[in-house]
């Protein structure tokens, strides 16, 4: 007969090594956008992050989807809104608010501050 041996961990390891590994997860922002004037077109730029409020992480730019990456341009209507959808790494567990910033050498860059953070870190905003 076979005897089954069960390694003692101490508990100490344990929450050492549930404290560093990290889950991986992704952030979803939806923004729908309204064409305020005529000939309006819009791009993001892959310098858009997360930036959670009292952290010094930032979340990158992972993918986006119905808008177009600099340097070209997504063409609007005017009155109409287009939406389209940015994927990014996750939060920090601890973090209730973040910023959505994209940093670029220009003027009129996307910024939306204060996103209250919910549990499924799936976002809908309207600009």
């Amino acid at each position: 007969m076979i005897e089954k041996i069960s390694p003692k961990i101490d508990n100490k390891l344990k929450a050492l090594v549930k404290s560093q590994v990290e889950e991986e997860s992704q952030v979803v922002v939806h923004i729908t956008f309204a064409a305020r004037q005529e000939d309006m077109m819009i791009r993001i730029w892959p310098s858009t992050y997360l930036f959670p409020k009292h952290s010094n992480h930032i979340s990158e730019l992972l993918f986006a989807d119905n808008i177009t990456l600099h340097p070209y341009w997504t063409p609007m209507t005017i009155g109409k809104s287009h939406t389209f959808s940015l994927i990014f790494q996750g939060l920090p567990k601890s973090c209730k608010y973040f910023d959505l910033i994209e940093v670029i050498p220009e003027n009129g860059g996307f910024e939306i501050k204060n996103i209250e953070r919910n549990k499924t870190d799936i976002y809908y905003l309207k600009m």
